[in-house]
């Protein structure tokens, strides 16, 4: 049973990755009959720390408070990406493993497992803008880039900030039970479980082209999502055989006719989604859908979550529509 907890800081870590640990972990709810952690904050670089938004911290615990911990959450931090970490605190998050503990980290913090070897031939994940720095340090790690965490064994790694808080609500569902998890989400004003992974988060801009071959084809896809349209038809356009086009669209995009097209209306459905009142069956029209079914089957294949998911997760407060 979890009891022990300890959050393991470096110079430049980042305040709310740190709180959302000390949040889940580190208060006393006892008065609801919630588990109580012996909760500690522990440095690996000196009793004084920087923090990347201008602050410092005093932190009273030195790494040897690690030895007894049965969590070992590693907060991000900033620059955590290239720099080197205290052979120490790799030593001490190693021996954590062997004895059987745990270890966290939220969103860049997993670059300091990454340097202990937790990740070599492990499922690993990371916020979605640190994936190929990560990839590239750490090749033997098996990164997935479209979730908010993974536990692997008795490592968890999580994506960004509030991914950082999934992971947490699921090691304490994992160790206390789904109530005990609940009530703790319910306290934070957040969801206990969130639907789909980071790729409704993720920046995605369509591929520019390289020339202009097909530049005034693809300005005439984007205004006419909602028509069927085909490579023969988008070849006549551009006055080339079908072949020739479709060769010539993948040379310049990186990708083909189909899935561009794909990827454009999606990224449309986000858009009316996100602002307009539109309904999804009226959404699905416009974006060249078709149906609610088809949008449906898309959206989840595209960005593992729903239309419905999608619009609840990112429309102002107070906003409902069918």
């Amino acid at each position: 049973m979890l009891k022990n907890v300890a959050a393991v800081l470096l110079d430049g870590v980042h305040p709310f990755e740190l709180g959302v640990v000390c949040e889940v972990f580190g208060i006393d709810r006892s008065d609801e009959g919630l588990p109580v952690y012996d909760f500690a904050v522990v440095s690996g670089e000196g009793p004084r720390l920087d923090t990347h938004a201008g602050f410092s911290l005093l932190v009273e615990h030195g790494l040897e408070r690690l030895e007894e911990a049965d969590l070992i959450a590693v907060p991000a931090g900033m620059s955590y990406l290239h720099r080197d970490f205290p052979e120490e605190l790799l030593d001490a998050l190693r021996r954590a493993v062997d004895r059987g503990a745990r270890v966290l980290s939220v969103c860049s913090g997993v670059f300091v497992l990454g340097s202990a070897g937790l990740l070599d031939d492990r499922p690993c994940t990371v916020h979605w803008r640190h994936v190929a720095d990560l990839t590239a340090r750490y090749p033997r790690a098996r990164v997935e880039p479209d979730v908010l965490y993974v536990a692997s064994g008795r490592v968890v790694t999580s994506a960004g900030t509030a991914a950082g808080i999934d992971a947490c609500l699921h090691i304490v569902r994992e160790e206390h039970g789904t109530e005990v998890a609940n009530t703790i989400a319910r306290r934070m004003v957040v969801p206990p479980h969130r639907d789909g992974g980071q790729a409704q988060f993720v920046e995605r801009p369509l591929p520019r082209t390289r020339c202009d071959t097909v530049g005034g084809v693809l300005a005439w896809m984007e205004r006419h999502l909602d028509e069927e349209i085909t490579v023969e038809m988008l070849a006549e356009r551009a006055h080339m055989s079908p072949r020739t086009f479709a060769r010539r669209f993948k040379e310049e995009t990186g990708t083909t006719p189909y899935r561009w097209l794909l990827r454009q209306r999606v990224l449309f459905a986000q858009e009316l989604l996100e602002g307009s009142d539109d309904t999804v069956d009226a959404i699905a029209d416009r974006a060249g859908f078709g149906n609610a079914a088809a949008l449906r089957h898309h959206f989840l294949a595209s960005l593992g979550t729903t239309p419905h998911s999608y619009r609840r997760t990112f429309r102002g407060p107070g906003r409902e529509v069918a």
